[in-house]
């Protein structure tokens, strides 16, 4: 018997029936155990509900997620902010979007308690003026105007400096149908300092600044005469000296002059880390990033700091997307072609990994299987190109890095070899994972696979959807307990889910069976510490 307790079934049944009385059917009419209502409210803060799956469409798997919230809320409501905080505080997301809009849901809830409490967390999740823009947009579906929103939002502006100030109302305008003015004129902030009025008055557009403030002792007032310096700047060279001398950023600078290689390496100077990665693909296609350029070299520099790109919070995600895009020489979107340089496109390949948290070797034996079937070819993880079965071989690839002791393979129906290696880049594994996506889904493969085999496992990962339905083959948990009393390994089971849905393969009374999020950035030191 396992150490992790009693057998919990003794059968081989098929996925079409219930084989647990904690299970239910899930969206592929298997059975499937049922996530409580904290784990689904992390995976939706953390893959969001954007595009839906191939069995639930948008519009229903983020109504499904909107009704956890709010069971969440009723059951222990700090909790569920301080997820949401933590979530978003410490980068674990690709987005902002399912956090912000989660704060905003709660920020409408019937219980006055909950909405102090989500209106106090406004500032430590909406921390830039876009993300401020997207809550008040995602707000107004859940309230009016109160009191208490309106103290708020003008908490937001009046506890900044006043140049910290200034630099969010000049570089973050307006998003989703709003803008500084129409948050100010709903807010109605008031102060006493006249520094802070100033930028108030300059935001909500009552103030005329003139460019000679570009001269004056107070840092506001010189980043407002820069800007309207930018403005009626003749040239190239002004524009230079203005980003020199007072570091506007891209979103101060007149469109006639963004093709400019020289206002691009003024630019690239103290561009931060997430606006670097952003912006790489234009940097190459004016020509200011090319073979052997000091700006290259730089790049790659950067790209190789471990501490700068977790202090940025720059998620894999938003790496792999970047390194994707790069590599292929084109947008998803849009006309602009360039030359990828190679160091870079390794670069990005090597700043992928070190965005997720330290993962410690543990010198244990690991099976991957990557769900390739065809539910995980649908839908996209946080608005990216990236399908969850792309997503579930790049975070399989963080393990095979890490690990020496592993065996990959991918699986629908059956387990098949996606010629994977720990020495692959990254768009090298997603092409091939990209084209791999067939069949039915059986998630006991993995297990009964080494079973059949005999492999020696001591920590199985599935990367899946969760939605296994195969009728004539016993459920994952079941395989488990099979491996275990054939090979005489307490195997343990990692369940990655890379879908927002409300089900998990991973049964929740078995203490050697634990379910994950994918593409949460703390997920592979999770699995280590799991299988250590």
């Amino acid at each position: 018997m396992s150490k992790y307790g009693k057998m919990t079934s003794k059968k081989n049944t098929p996925q079409s029936q219930k084989a647990h009385p904690d299970q239910v059917k899930n969206n592929a009419g298997g059975y499937s155990f049922k996530l409580g209502p904290f784990e689904q409210f992390e995976r939706f803060l953390i893959l969001g509900s954007m595009g839906g799956t191939y069995y639930v469409s948008e519009r229903k798997l983020t109504l499904d997620n909107a009704n956890v919230i709010d069971q969440c809320a009723s059951l222990d409501a700090k909790k569920t902010i301080d997820m949401i905080v933590d979530v978003s505080v410490n980068g674990r997301a690709p987005k902002q979007d399912p956090a912000i809009y989660a704060l905003a849901r709660l920020a409408g809830h019937k219980d006055l308690e909950v909405r102090k409490g989500a209106l106090g967390a406004l500032t430590q999740v909406c921390r830039i003026g876009t993300h401020l823009f997207s809550f008040l947009s995602d707000v107004e579906e859940f309230r009016g105007w109160g009191r208490l929103l309106r103290t708020a939002v003008a908490n937001w502006y009046l506890e900044k400096e006043p140049r910290a100030l200034a630099y969010q109302v000049t570089k973050y305008q307006q998003r989703e149908g709003e803008s500084h003015r129409d948050a100010l004129r709903r807010a109605h902030p008031s102060t006493q300092d006249s520094d802070l009025n100033e930028v108030l008055r300059y935001a909500a557009q009552k103030l005329t600044v003139p460019v000679e403030w570009i001269h004056s002792t107070k840092p506001h007032q010189v980043l407002f005469g820069a800007v309207e310096a930018a403005k009626r700047a003749e040239n190239a060279s002004q524009i230079v000296d203005l980003i020199d001398k007072h570091d506007l950023v891209r979103e101060c600078i007149p469109t006639q002059f963004l093709n400019d290689p020289k206002v691009w390496e003024a630019l690239f100077q103290k561009m931060p880390m997430g606006a670097m990665i952003r912006n790489l693909a234009k940097m190459t296609t004016i020509g200011l990033i090319a073979p052997m350029s000091d700006v290259a070299i730089e790049v790659v520099r950067r790209l190789q700091n471990t501490e700068a790109i977790r202090k940025a919070r720059i998620h894999p995600l938003q790496v792999l997307f970047a390194q994707a895009t790069y590599a292929q020489g084109h947008g998803f979107r849009g006309s602009n072609r360039w030359t990828p340089i190679p160091q870079i496109t390794d670069a990005l390949d090597d700043a992928f990994y070190k965005a997720f948290e330290n993962v410690e070797p543990t010198g244990k034996r690991f099976l991957l299987g990557i769900d390739v079937s065809g539910s995980m070819g649908y839908g996209y993880i946080a608005n990216s190109f990236v399908t969850p079965a792309m997503g579930a071989a790049a975070m399989a690839m963080v393990t095979m890095r890490a690990e020496q002791n592993w065996y990959c393979h991918g699986f629908a129906g059956s387990f098949v070899d996606l010629g994977l290696t720990a020495k692959m880049t990254m768009p090298e594994v997603l092409r091939k994972t990209n084209s791999m996506n067939f069949g039915s889904t059986d998630c006991s493969v993995p297990m009964n696979y080494a079973c059949d085999r005999k492999i020696p496992v001591d920590t199985f990962c599935v990367y899946t959807d969760n939605e296994t339905w195969v009728g004539n083959r016993n459920h994952p948990f079941q395989a488990l307990e099979k491996y275990r009393n054939k090979m005489g390994i307490d195997a343990k089971l990692v369940v990655i889910g890379m879908t927002a849905t409300d089900v998990t393969i991973a049964n929740p009374n078995d203490a050697g069976m634990l379910d994950v999020v994918g593409f949460d950035a703390s997920t592979p030191r999770v699995i280590s510490d799991f299988a250590k």
